[in-house]
């Protein structure tokens, strides 16, 4: 089994690069499975409802987000009407006041039927909001699959702190197939495959405009560095890039085989 796994896409050079990577991967690599990290799709903040529908009309299977996941008004409740749109599993649960949508779920793959992968998400702690323990998240999460007789199980860490991604990515060896790090937007060269067979990478890295600061204009960032005013970030302009792994799984024993680092500026949009 493959699984095209891509990183965060930011705003519209983000959402155009990822139509050219699907289009000259997908035939390259032939993967039963694309999942992409969609939190920024949005102008830099979030995701709308007729994002979703155009990746899922583009093949992927499953889109994951992360603390940029409400930002959107629209889009709290569309959560009820997918189940292939992810949010950090580590939000709180409260009896009256529920979180929307989910944080995992199981999928066939499209092109074999027999297929089924679990995508999870959860989100860290460090230098984030003060949420649930992505650790306790996680345990539970991959139970639950696990239960369905599931081997094959990817999960998106996303956070902050390399320590914190990292040691995620250690606690679940064994467990899960992948241990994908998102939200930094910028690529780690760690791709690896752990003692107990899971492939990990520390950030996937993002898709978007590569020349900025992790998709903001340039001079925007660095004025608010300068001067520490609360300045309105903007998406920077330009061709997009795509920053992904492709991860290949023994899909009857849920050990990773191989993970491949892949990232690409595409000039022509």
């Amino acid at each position: 089994m493959k699984v095209l796994f891509f990183g965060d896409i930011f705003a519209r050079p983000g959402r155009e690069a990822l139509v050219k990577a699907i289009s000259k991967l997908k035939p390259i690599y032939d993967p039963e499975f694309i999942v992409v990290n969609a939190e920024n799709a949005a102008h830099g903040n979030g995701i709308l409802p007729e994002m979703v529908q155009t990746f899922l009309n583009l093949g992927v299977d499953v889109i994951t987000t992360g603390n940029h996941a409400w930002d959107q008004k629209k889009i709290i409740s569309f959560w009820s009407q997918t189940d292939r749109l992810l949010r950090p599993a580590n939000y709180p649960e409260h009896p009256l006041h529920k979180t929307p949508g989910r944080g995992s779920v199981i999928v066939r793959s499209q092109k074999n039927p027999n297929v089924s992968l679990g995508v999870i998400q959860i989100m860290g702690r460090t230098f984030m909001d003060a949420i649930d323990c992505p650790f306790i998240a996680v345990d539970k999460e991959i139970e639950k699959i696990k239960q369905q007789n599931i081997n094959c199980i990817l999960v998106d860490i996303h956070g902050e702190a390399t320590s914190e991604k990292q040691a995620l990515a250690h606690y679940v060896d064994g467990r899960v197939s992948a241990a994908l790090g998102t939200h930094a937007h910028v690529q780690t060269a760690d791709e690896r495959i752990l003692p107990w067979g899971t492939a990990a990478i520390t950030d996937v890295g993002m898709c978007g405009c590569f020349d900025s600061i992790i998709g903001v204009k340039k001079e925007i960032s660095i004025e608010k560095f300068l001067t520490k005013r609360k300045i309105k970030y903007e998406p920077a302009d330009g061709p997009g890039g795509y920053g992904a792994v492709l991860v290949e799984i023994n899909d009857k024993t849920g050990k990773a085989l191989s993970i491949l680092r892949l990232r690409e500026t595409i000039v022509s949009l």
